[in-house]
């Protein structure tokens, strides 16, 4: 029989922590008295060995809760954090970077600002040098109407002294040097068109061609552009928002820190086919395809369309506008220009053929926009006309303003009018009735208006900018200290008329402070423009302002300070802007069309610009 193996003295089986037993053998059942044993027992021992036992004990401090938790758990509580925390998230470990960059988070965050994704084209836009030349016109502004209630409305001769066009020389010089410019040619069929006639059914869209024509540009395009398919199609790709967040959050940075790169689509004389007067109008648009457009209107009465791809007119839109073009609006496929003729020309850009002439006003016709329902002109005769849409019937004759009404906006289904006797109007579009008038906005003619329901913004030839909120008069800022006034409660006035200004707060436009000294009477302070706004844009983050003063600002919305100042692009009057989320672009008495790009060497292909 064998017999009981000895048991092992020096090796004791036990599931139960060793140490738990040691301290159940002390007696020792309170956590403060056991944490008062471990403190003494780390005292008394030599700095080596509280090293290591550092580095043995740290790891269980080390708990990742978070990490821990189910995935869709984990994803819901990163659903939560923005953009900043969601980036340090992402270097804290793998876990948590995997987390931090799921698409889920950054989508979220790409609609929040309405940033979308599109499949980018595999070409990309070229660089145009800016070129000197010089700049001066002593046209008059016929996109401005006069003001018959102080006469101040007039237009002045901008005329640069001698040191002034030496800086403008200067910088453009440095901008030429910095600049280049790579042409791209496309082969085409010849264009042959009849001559423009006012009798005929038919209007001509291009410049007529002859034999003797100049090859060394690609001739113009039969239809309207579609995605250009000379270097082959490009595959599928999946989005990615993280990518989309972050390119435009480093183009916002740009905007605010004044980075960009101007250039040139257009200087007197160059290209050939390029406008031969004053720029008076232009306006950014995005075909379907994805590929974008500028249209521009001119003195030289026609409207051309530029692809910013290659820097190229793509089409000459002519033959109906007897005088200046003033003003143009493109939305849907259509376009409409406005002219000092008293016309207003709808034109259909994908059958390529004019849709409708409207002639009902008595005075040249300074603004056109048009939605989906709805076309809404302003003119130098005191009056608006609506119209419906696409089919033109008309609607109803807005009268009201006192002076020529210079600029009209819609949003939703309200109008926004802007006057030469200094006030805004509210109109419902839908009824033709006066909503609400503020009168004495400016302290002289209202030249320029942009709407987004509820804020109305404006420019005059006060030199100064406000931006109203229409549902709240509190809130809002505006360019000009002489607004500082607490605006009375009118919720319950029945009046539609209001004499209370927009903006209720003068600040420094350079450090957003409210605490300012006024400047001295006579004494142009730095932060505002030194002449008649022309053209205002309303954006989602910025406001952007032209001026008569050769400037272009940018702006705060929320709070209007003063962000850059973009000069050294034009040598004469600037008359129109026009934004997206990557550009400023502007055009002038100067006929110049400049291009301020703030995402220069970014990689905006999959960007929606509009």
């Amino acid at each position: 029989m064998a017999s009981a193996p000895f048991a092992d003295e020096g090796y004791m089986e036990c599931d139960e922590d060793t140490s738990m037993i040691s301290l159940t053998n002390l007696n020792i059942d309170s956590l403060d008295e056991r944490e008062e044993l471990a403190y003494r027992l780390l005292v008394s021992l030599p700095l080596s060995r509280l090293a290591a036992i550092q580095r043995r004990i740290v790891p269980h401090f080390r708990v990742d809760i978070i990490g821990s938790l189910p995935s869709e758990v984990s994803l819901q509580i990163f659903s939560h954090l923005q953009y900043e925390t969601l980036l340090v998230c992402s270097l804290v470990n793998r876990r948590w970077n995997t987390l931090a960059n799921d698409q889920s988070h950054w989508m979220r965050l790409c609609r929040e600002r309405n940033w979308k994704w599109r499949q980018p084209s595999r070409i990309h836009p070229l660089d145009t040098p800016l070129i000197h030349h010089d700049g001066s016109n002593d046209l008059d502004d016929e996109g401005m109407g006069d003001s018959d209630v102080d006469g101040d409305n007039g237009d002045r001769e901008l005329l640069l002294n001698d040191v002034e066009a030496a800086k403008a020389e200067l910088t453009l010089m440095h901008v030429e040097l910095e600049s280049g410019f790579e042409s791209t040619s496309f082969s085409g069929p010849p264009v042959v068109s009849p001559e423009p006639s006012m009798s005929g059914a038919r209007y001509t869209l291009y410049p007529k061609s002859s034999p003797e024509r100049d090859h060394s540009r690609p001739p113009a395009r039969h239809s309207a552009p579609a995605a250009l398919k000379t270097i082959g199609q490009t595959p599928h790709i999946s989005p990615d928002y993280k990518l989309l967040y972050q390119t435009h959050m480093k183009i916002y940075n740009r905007f605010r820190t004044s980075s960009y790169r101007l250039s040139a689509l257009q200087t007197r004389g160059a290209p050939n086919n390029a406008h031969t007067n004053t720029i008076y109008c232009l306006q950014l648009y995005t075909y379907p395809s994805g590929l974008q457009v500028l249209f521009t209107g001119s003195r030289d009465k026609t409207v051309r369309e530029w692809n910013l791809t290659t820097g190229l007119v793509e089409r000459v839109i002519g033959g109906v506008h007897t005088a200046s073009v003033l003003s143009v609006c493109v939305h849907g496929g259509y376009l409409a220009s406005a002219g000092s003729d008293n016309r207003v020309a709808v034109w259909d850009l994908e059958k390529n053929q004019l849709h409708k002439v409207l002639m009902d006003h008595t005075d040249s016709v300074l603004c056109v926009r048009f939605d989906d329902r709805r076309l809404v002109s302003c003119s130098k005769d005191h009056t608006m006309r609506t119209y419906s849409f696409p089919d033109l019937t008309p609607q109803h004759i807005l009268r009201a303003h006192r002076a020529a009404v210079n600029a009209v906006s819609i949003s939703q289904n309200i109008i926004a009018s802007g006057s030469g006797d200094k006030s805004i109007k509210l109109w419902d579009a839908d009824t033709g009735k006066l909503l609400r008038t503020f009168e004495l906005h400016h302290n002289r003619g209202i030249a320029s208006i942009d709407f987004q329901y509820p804020h109305v913004l404006t420019g005059s030839s006060d030199r100064h900018l406000r931006l109203v909120n229409t549902l709240n008069l509190k809130q809002g800022w505006s360019t000009s200290p002489e607004y500082l006034y607490d605006p009375p409660d009118l919720a319950s006035s029945s009046s539609p008329i209001s004499t209370v200004p927009s903006g209720s707060r003068f600040m420094c436009q350079c450090c957003g402070s409210e605490n300012v000294h006024l400047v001295p009477n006579g004494v142009q302070g730095p932060c505002v423009h030194s002449d008649l706004v022309r053209s205002v844009v309303l954006g989602e983050d910025f406001v952007v302002s032209g001026s008569y003063d050769l400037s272009i600002k940018v702006w705060d919305r929320k709070t209007g300070g003063m962000i850059t100042d973009l000069t050294g692009g034009h040598t004469a009057r600037i008359f129109c802007i026009g934004i997206d989320r990557t550009k400023i672009v502007t055009c002038g008495e100067d006929q110049r069309i400049c291009i301020w790009d703030f995402s220069h060497g970014i990689d905006t292909s999959f960007l929606h610009l509009s």
